[in-house]
């Protein structure tokens, strides 16, 4: 029999059981993430949704209770994406993994708003069977579970801190031609003249930050650098933890 606090999480009541209901929860959330990829989460309301879907700001309360479920919703309709398909998933713990993390990471540089503002929100249905997948990539190894646990959380931190740099460097590069950043960027150039930062000015070459990186960095996209680490990553887990590789 459910409870007073089972009924505060949104999965533990069935959606409005009319035989043709106008709208979904799916429906809410997907509206939900449009805006927030568009404009940020903070432009998020229950009465922009309902502006968008041509309804009521009342009627959508009859299927979201409350701003935080709403955002339960979001969140889950994000992990529902980051699902690797059945017939997809490979069988080596290895593949398996990289596949896993690469999709989260597709779909979270999609909803690049969304690691930092869809902290601490309960687990739902879809988070629960991505935890489920990445349980399963690493099913066959015989690793101990805290070191799976270990090694799950190493590509997780991984792929969210990717994707919160990637997110830092676009906004970033939104500024390049600010006075601020033209005059940060002289700085940078004037204190590698001291004689102060040898290495990093060994490893400019002797031209200037602003066209080094980009000769340094090479031409490789964001999402060919991400799984560049990748590999790294779980390549070095193979040898420490004593896993075989493809």
């Amino acid at each position: 029999m459910a409870t007073a606090e089972d009924s505060a999480l949104i999965w533990t009541r069935p959606e409005p059981g009319t035989r043709r209901p106008k709208f979904t929860r799916e429906h809410i959330a997907s509206t939900a993430l449009a805006i927030a990829d568009a404009e940020g989460l903070a432009a998020v309301s229950m009465r922009r949704i309902a502006g968008e879907l041509g309804a009521g700001t009342m009627t959508l309360y009859y299927y979201v209770r409350t701003k935080d479920e709403l955002i339960a919703l979001m969140d889950d309709a994000i992990m529902s994406e980051a699902l690797v398909p059945a017939d997809e998933f490979p069988t080596h713990w290895y593949d398996a993994l990289a596949a896993v993390a690469t999709r989260t990471w597709d779909v979270l540089m999609r909803h690049p708003w969304a690691p930092h503002a869809l902290r601490n929100v309960p687990a739902g249905p879809n988070a629960m069977r991505h935890f489920e997948q990445s349980l399963a990539a690493v099913a066959d190894t015989d690793l101990r579970p805290d070191a799976k646990l270990a090694l799950l959380a190493m590509v997780d931190d991984y792929v969210h801190g990717n994707v919160l740099r990637a997110a830092e460097k676009r906004s970033a590069a939104d500024r390049v031609d600010s006075e601020a950043a033209v005059a940060a960027a002289r700085f940078t150039e004037a204190q590698l003249t001291t004689g102060d930062f040898p290495y990093t000015r060994a490893l400019f070459g002797g031209d200037a930050p602003r066209t080094a990186i980009p000769r340094l960095v090479g031409d490789l996209s964001e999402r060919d650098r991400f799984r560049q680490g990748l590999f790294a990553l779980l390549d070095g887990a193979a040898g420490r933890m004593g896993l075989g590789l493809p």
